[in-house]
């Protein structure tokens, strides 16, 4: 078994790898205001949601509920930064 300091450095290298990919979804986000507006499209669209929360929480295995949560809050930033790019 790991020492402590040995699953924190674990940790912390998740951190930056999870960062790192949350900063490249939010441009993903930025980028699909920018393709809504120009198409006349609602930022808010449930069943797609609905379907990313269904695929993790099956890809989340064992810890599924808690991958469907984190998704909710990731998507609920990404809207909310497709609205304030809207509005710039």
């Amino acid at each position: 078994m790991k020492d402590l300091n040995e699953i924190r450095k674990d940790i912390n290298r998740i951190d930056r790898e999870l960062v790192k990919l949350f900063r490249e979804r939010m441009d993903c986000s930025k980028a699909v205001a920018e393709y809504k507006k120009e198409n006349g499209i609602p930022i808010f669209n449930e069943q797609r949601e609905n379907e990313i929360l269904d695929k993790v929480f099956e890809e989340g295995g064992e810890y599924g509920e808690y991958a469907r949560e984190l998704y909710k809050e990731i998507m609920r930033l990404s809207r909310e930064l497709q609205h304030r790019a809207l509005d710039v």
